[in-house]
């Protein structure tokens, strides 16, 4: 199929999603379908993916639909939350799918926004990594944040469960498609998790779908 009727085809496969989760999936496909290769010009590989894109954006505006919602915690010590996360559990994304194990994230305030550092190990053992910027929803008081990877695209990153203690916790979405289970170490006991899992059963993600994520060596 040619490379512009694929992005047509899955620009109206979008439409199906609710809000939250589509700018991940458009700044995956934008950034990842077709590389750049030495000769090629920006406008040349970009120009007709980003037309389609704003004309995609029109489509959307027309389609968006009430979304049950979802609640946070009341609120996060955003100090005590930076430093270094280690991934536990997910639902499964087109976004991680080269990751082998390994997973972590780090976060480190810088101003008024917080700098993120997303790695893991792939299946050739070497190290992918993906650096980004969250600024944190006004009026949220610091449990919803927004993050992108690939400006002007963001995504929602809502903190739902979280340890008293900050050992573990417990991200997602307000379309149930994204979700993950961090902790302070690379493992997290049994009952803790179970808790994670649970919490995220109740606000209507489906838990059977969490995968666990190896953690078997540290990046550092």
């Amino acid at each position: 199929m040619p490379s512009r009727l694929k992005f047509v085809v899955f620009l109206f496969s979008l439409l199906a999603l609710p809000m939250p989760a589509r700018s991940a999936e458009l700044a995956t496909f934008l950034c990842c379908v077709t590389p750049w290769r030495p000769g090629q010009g920006i406008r040349r590989i970009f120009g007709w993916r980003i037309a389609a894109a704003l004309l995609f954006a029109g489509l959307a505006a027309c389609t968006l639909g009430p979304t049950v919602p979802l609640p946070t915690v009341e609120s996060v010590d955003l100090a005590r939350y930076m430093g270094e996360w280690y991934e536990i559990a997910l639902l499964p994304n087109r976004f991680q799918s080269m990751c082998a194990g390994d997973t972590q994230a780090s976060y480190r305030l810088d101003g008024d926004v917080v700098r993120v550092r997303n790695r893991c190990r792939k299946m050739d053992g070497g190290i992918e990594e993906v650096n980004g910027i969250a600024k944190v929803v006004e009026g949220s008081h610091n449990s919803k944040l927004r993050v992108s990877f690939f400006r002007p695209f963001y995504g929602d990153y809502w903190i739902l469960a979280l340890d008293p203690d900050y050992r573990w916790v417990l991200v997602g979405e307000a379309s149930r498609r994204y979700g993950w289970v961090l902790s302070r170490t690379p493992t997290l006991d049994n009952t803790s998790l179970q808790l994670a899992l649970d919490k995220a059963a109740t606000l209507g993600f489906d838990r059977e779908a969490f995968r666990r994520t190896p953690q078997i060596e540290p990046l550092d």
